[in-house]
């Protein structure tokens, strides 16, 4: 027998097995009325009001719905939602300018595009358009109504298209099926132990890859789930104490704002002994990996993985045989990227580069054939990540070929920045790299040659990349040369031009 694997699959356990267990704690501060704190009932029974409303809309099977925003109960109902019901969930950062998110509504196809009401995307529109919210209800859901099954399920169909920002310009949007989903989900939950008496608190944007698959393993095991919109240290702990939170995931510059304010926090750190935070993104230097352990009393995991894998390719926690070793030996463990998760396969290429096969590997970049062609070449999945195996079977990345930058767990292509740089009359020559930073991990810097009798200031140029690029991607130091180094072909080697910023450092990014 075979049962196709589908994301509907964890919410029908949840509504069978936890009808009153809590599902969704949302956010109290934000534009919109939260949603009411619901059991897995009602959850279940909103994500099928949803589901009716696009039936109502005549959005058919396979067609993509665009989402932008923030954390929200409304989010993490749209991710069962959409693909349950056998549509595309194309979730969008909500950090990305108005033109950026116009570019991948038009590239998805998106029929139906639901916005945050706090985000000014006038000009971004799809053939439905809705404004997150207690109107939404009114305008959109259909409570009470059955909504039309999903008469083929099929666990190959698209679930999610997911964009990345990879190393080009624009965008590409990577095509997650549902048994990429379902089995990144579950070997999720396996990697990090989730059980039922586990409370999940949504630090992790949710637009990433899907929340890293969490809404869905953790519904299945009737998880409560409580939504955070903005990353903030003090709230993270004040969320860890009212509701016994075990389990959360975040990139970097969470885990130093939470070590801010725990330094700041009056009496005793919540949830010492009992929770455990999973990292990606460039990892922490070891030292802050140390300190989470000895301040926060709180279990710290690392993994790696692409948006296009789903992401899980590896997992990293102390071993039982770690448990006599330092604080400061156990962390520097901890820093690599880990030992290849259950289904995952790793080789390393002639070339040095990290290469995957899995369950979880994408089937195909959306619209983009040749970039398809590329990255499945072989029949491995080309990270564009450069690493090694060390001696306990762990995988350390050494290097990132593509030359992206993750800033705080975001992806930033340096090609993008330097095509916005090259739009300023002042400059002749840029390149963008990476260079470390204690809270982000890396961030984003200029090597910028300006023409001939031309003038610009750092705080000039960090302006003009503001005004076309996300905040994010933005450069936050530049630095004026006479000339950029280049091989006899004109190439930049940028390896080289980072070298002198990481002496002495590991770049090991994740």
């Amino acid at each position: 027998m075979r049962v196709p694997l589908t994301v509907a699959d964890f919410l029908e356990r949840a509504e069978v097995a936890f009808a009153s267990t809590t599902a969704a704690v949302d956010e109290p501060h934000q534009p919109a009325p939260p949603v009411p704190t619901s059991t897995y009932a009602g959850f279940a029974d909103r994500v099928r009001a949803w589901q009716a409303g696009f039936d109502a809309l005549g959005v058919g099977v396979g067609e993509r719905i665009a989402v932008v925003s923030p954390n929200s109960a409304r989010l993490l109902e749209l991710l069962h939602a959409v693909p349950g019901s056998g549509r595309v969930c194309v979730p969008v950062n909500y950090r990305l300018r108005p033109a950026e998110v116009a570019y991948i509504v038009e590239h998805s196809g998106a029929t139906a595009l639901l916005v945050d009401p706090e985000l000014e995307l006038g000009g971004v529109r799809a053939p439905h358009r809705f404004t997150l919210g207690a109107h939404t209800e009114e305008e959109l859901m259909l409570f009470g109504v059955a909504p039309r099954p999903w008469r083929d399920p099929d666990e190959d169909a698209t679930a999610t298209v997911n964009y990345t920002s990879g190393t080009t310009a624009r965008p590409k949007g990577v095509q997650l099926t549902h048994r990429n989903v379902w089995i990144n989900a579950v070997t999720f939950a396996l990697h990090t132990r989730a059980w039922e008496r586990d409370v999940y608190l949504h630090v992790l944007p949710m637009f990433h890859c899907n929340g890293w698959g969490m809404p869905y393993g953790l519904a299945g095991l009737g998880v409560p789930q409580v939504v955070l919109r903005k990353v903030d240290g003090d709230e993270i702990l004040r969320r860890v104490r009212d509701h016994g939170v075990t389990l959360v995931c975040g990139a970097p510059a969470v885990w130093s704002a939470v070590l801010d304010a725990a330094a700041r926090w009056d009496g005793e750190i919540p949830g010492r002994g009992r929770v455990r935070v999973v990292c990606a993104g460039a990892p922490p230097p070891s030292r802050v990996i140390a300190r989470i352990t000895a301040e926060l009393g709180w279990e710290f995991l690392q993994i790696y993985g692409l948006t296009e894998t789903a992401p899980l390719l590896t997992f990293n926690r102390t071993r039982p045989e770690d448990d006599g070793l330092t604080d400061e030996e156990r962390a520097r463990k901890l820093s690599r990227a880990g030992a290849p998760a259950l289904g995952a396969r790793l080789r390393i290429s002639d070339t040095g580069e990290v290469l995957a096969r899995s369950n979880v590997v994408m089937d195909c970049y959306w619209d983009n054939p040749g970039a398809s062609a590329q990255a499945l070449d072989g029949g491995w999945f080309h990270t564009g990540d450069g690493g090694h195996v060390d001696d306990d079977g762990h995988l350390v990345i050494s290097d990132r070929k593509k030359d992206v930058i993750i800033t705080g767990g975001e992806n930033v292509s340096s090609v993008e920045v330097e095509d916005a740089l090259f739009d300023h009359p002042a400059v002749a020559e840029a390149a963008v790299i990476g260079v470390p930073h204690e809270k982000w991990g890396e961030t984003v810097k200029a090597l910028v040659v300006l023409a001939d009798g031309a003038s610009a200031t750092e705080a000039e140029l960090i302006a003009h990349c503001k005004e076309r690029l996300a905040g994010y991607k933005a450069p936050t130091s530049v630095e004026i040369r006479d000339a950029i180094p280049r091989t006899a072909t004109g190439k930049v080697q940028k390896f080289k031009l980072r070298s002198p910023y990481w002496d002495g450092l590991n770049r090991e990014v994740n």
